[in-house]
């Protein structure tokens, strides 16, 4: 069963509100932000609002993550912050306005970022089903092994000094 997912974003008076909706669109078709705001013109009279919403599909956010082959590195940051059945990460908009799923490991990112909230009961072997691939049945991931990615976003050494892979 699939977790229950919020995501959500702030949006800066200078941000064009519809251009950050079409962004998280391209990763999660059915966002639709309950709190949407209208475009405003010039001068924006606004404060920053959080929108967000709750979606149910995850099939297109898996499949950008298996085209751009990163299914590894999406187990990682999305096991990353997993506290008993509740998860959260960051995805960059800026890459998502052209289709792509980028994870954002820093506060202050240029174009913005959406923040995911993943809630589930066994949401660490969900996380797992969703980013298997064919390579694990040679080298074995799961989350929180020894070759998951550093808590600042940087790849694990697991090669040796000939560059051999784990035996």
């Amino acid at each position: 069963m699939d977790p229950n997912a919020i995501i959500s974003t702030i949006v800066r008076p200078h941000e064009d509100v519809e251009k950050i909706i079409l962004s998280i669109r391209n990763i999660f078709p059915s966002w639709e932000p309950s709190n949407r705001t209208k475009k405003a013109s010039f001068p924006v009279q606004r404060e920053s609002i959080e929108i967000s919403a709750e979606i149910e599909d995850f099939e297109n956010f898996f499949s950008k993550i298996r085209e751009s082959r990163i299914l590894d590195t999406a187990l990682d940051a999305m096991s990353m912050n997993l506290a008993q059945d509740e998860s959260r990460f960051a995805l960059s908009r800026q890459s998502a306005i052209v289709g792509k799923v980028s994870f954002v490991f820093e506060e202050d990112t240029l174009g913005g970022t959406m923040e995911v909230l993943l809630k589930g009961k066994d949401l660490d072997i969900w996380l797992e089903q969703q980013t298997w691939h064919g390579g694990r049945n040679a080298i074995p991931r799961s989350i929180g092994d020894d070759l998951a990615m550093t808590s600042e976003g940087f790849a694990s050494e697991w090669f040796d000094s000939r560059e051999r892979g784990p035996n």
